[in-house]
């Protein structure tokens, strides 16, 4: 009777591991093909994973290299404007003397009667275009002369009024000469215009 239980228990250890096998049977993956060709499929796929992956980095690398770019063409550009404008409180400051200068140039000679009055003038004379061509060096130039075409960013307009010899919008006379810092307006030049 003994043998009989143990072949019982053998034959139920039995069953019981055939029942252990079949579960984790079902439990394994189901192999449906080629396991060499399942792990080349893997490993293409990995392989496209991998390119896109360098796109997405080369990509960020171009776009990196396009900022630093723009940040360096920003920076240059900075540097120019204030190289340029660096001078323009100065220059204001200078109109002032130019304009002194010409409105005594502008007093007739023969109203000086002695020599020494022309010699003043003449000093007067030479001190200024000496002070233009300075400022000209320095990209400082005067705007606004009769006949010129009325600009409203170059010039301000302070009448118009119907004039012989001179067409509409033409400039017929400068009361205070305008001046430009490297292609700047520092001071809009205040002129009568033609109707």
């Amino acid at each position: 009777m003994e043998k009989k239980m143990s072949e019982l228990a053998e034959e139920k250890d039995l069953e019981t591991t055939i029942e252990d096998a079949a579960k984790a049977e079902e439990q394994l993956p189901e192999v449906t093909g080629d396991p060499l060709e399942e792990a080349i499929a893997r490993v293409q796929e990995l392989e496209e994973q991998l390119e896109q992956s360098d796109k997405r980095v080369q990509d960020v690398q171009l776009r990196s290299r396009a900022e630093i770019e723009n940040i360096r063409r920003r920076a240059e550009q900075d540097v120019e404007k204030a190289h340029n404008f660096a001078l323009e409180k100065f220059a204001k400051e200078l109109l002032e003397v130019i304009d002194n200068l010409e409105r005594a140039l502008d007093l007739n000679t023969q109203t000086i009667g002695d020599d020494a009055g022309k010699a003043i003038f003449d000093g007067v004379e030479l001190t200024y275009k000496s002070l233009l061509s300075t400022v000209n060096k320095f990209g400082i130039e005067a705007v606004g002369a009769v006949g010129e075409t009325f600009n409203p960013e170059l010039h301000q307009a302070i009448s118009m009024q119907p004039s012989e010899g001179f067409t509409t919008n033409q400039i017929t006379q400068v009361l205070q000469k305008g001046y430009l810092l490297n292609g700047r307006v520092i001071r809009p030049a205040m002129v009568m215009v033609a109707a």
